[in-house]
């Protein structure tokens, strides 16, 4: 076998996890208590970390849909940007194009909704979907590679914050890791938070 097309064990390990998660993802999003749970934790990690920008995500089928938060949060009179992201060629790292509730949208790459307005901005703080996650903070996507070059080409040295956002069902025990996969800040889920916050004072 040539080294090219040589096989990657992890990865066809995560392609078969993702695929079982997925699945139980689709059936964990159907509650509407995890729903107003998760809704509370987005804005409390809001209320935490307090960004002036946040990049959030168009939600897929099965995913969390941050909008009804997003848009608490971009009360009248705050001087706050939400944006969303956005593929200008596949394989590249995002782009954040500001969002409102009111934004005209079009359909981009993946068929994914996009800001029809190009008002790039960079988000201080990232809400990234999951399809699974461990308890110290590793990530499992769609296996695209979006965020990880996003992040590696991030402009400035200040990276944002990044808050994964998943459904406790699609919590493993490890992850697999590969030499690009880097821990998110936190990840929250309808029950709970990862890593775990140690209590302050």
């Amino acid at each position: 076998m040539s080294p090219s097309i040589a096989r990657n064990p992890i990865s066809e390990s995560k392609n078969a996890l993702r695929k079982t998660l997925l699945e139980t993802r689709l059936h964990a999003a159907l509650g509407p208590a995890a729903t107003q749970a998760l809704s509370r934790r987005l804005l409390a990690a809001l209320s935490h970390y307090k960004p002036a920008c946040v990049g959030f995500y168009w939600p897929l089928t099965g995913e969390f849909d941050a909008r009804a938060a997003i848009a608490v949060w971009l009360a009248p009179g705050k001087q706050r940007v939400a944006s969303l992201p956005v593929v200008r060629q596949r394989g590249e790292a995002l782009e954040f194009h500001a969002w409102t509730p009111d934004t005209p949208m079009k359909i981009g790459h993946h068929r994914i909704p996009e800001p029809v307005p190009q008002n790039v901005v960079v988000p201080d703080l990232l809400f990234v979907p999951c399809v699974g996650f461990d308890a110290e903070g590793y990530r499992l996507g769609y296996g695209g590679g979006y965020y990880d070059r996003t992040l590696a080409a991030w402009p400035g040295e200040a990276k944002p914050v990044t808050v994964g956002v998943a459904y406790e069902a699609c919590r493993i025990g490890t992850l697999q890791r590969e030499a690009h996969d880097i821990p998110l800040d936190m990840i929250v889920t309808e029950a709970d938070c990862y890593p775990r916050q140690e209590p302050q004072g």
